[in-house]
């Protein structure tokens, strides 16, 4: 970090890589849990959290050096931060912004919280897949017995 004033810190810019933007305050932890960082080829990651946001009030932001994010992660974001804004970073410029957009359907991301369900059998294993019921708040339904799962039931998987 850069010391610039008495009053304001300013965060190193990346050359290359990924910055998550708008993020949920709070939920930056859950969302480093969920992509697998700080790993070994990840040379930075940079956090701030609870900031001030002229859009959200509060906000938390990501910096993620040399790696860009693949279409499962940006869905595993989604369901964390449906709001949140990536920003693609080449030679310190971005060259894509976007708004996360989480999908009409999703698979593979969470479990179905129904002990009883398909997905959940040990003897057939079944990939999940939920239809998006709401996008903000993230709400689901498993596509194969129906049990709505909310918010709180998805963000205490990736705790």
């Amino acid at each position: 970090m850069i010391k610039s004033s008495k009053t304001e810190l300013k965060i190193k810019a990346i050359e290359n890589g990924t910055v998550i933007d708008h993020i949920t305050a709070n939920k930056s932890l859950h969302i480093l849990k969920v992509l697998g960082l700080p790993d070994s080829e990840t040379k930075n990651v940079t956090i701030a959290m609870n900031v001030s946001s002229n859009e959200i009030e509060r906000k938390d932001i990501l910096k993620i050096e040399n790696r860009e994010l693949d279409h499962k992660e940006l869905n595993q974001v989604a369901l964390i931060a449906p709001k949140a804004t990536i920003n693609i970073i080449r030679n310190f410029e971005p060259v894509k912004k976007d708004k996360i957009i989480l999908p009409d359907k999703i698979s593979s991301i969470i479990k179905c919280t129904n002990p009883k369900c398909i997905t959940n059998n040990k003897n057939e294993p079944i990939t999940p897949v939920f239809n998006v019921i709401n996008k903000y708040p993230p709400v689901v339904r498993c596509h194969y017995c129906e049990k709505l799962i909310k918010t709180e039931d998805i963000e205490k998987q990736f705790e």
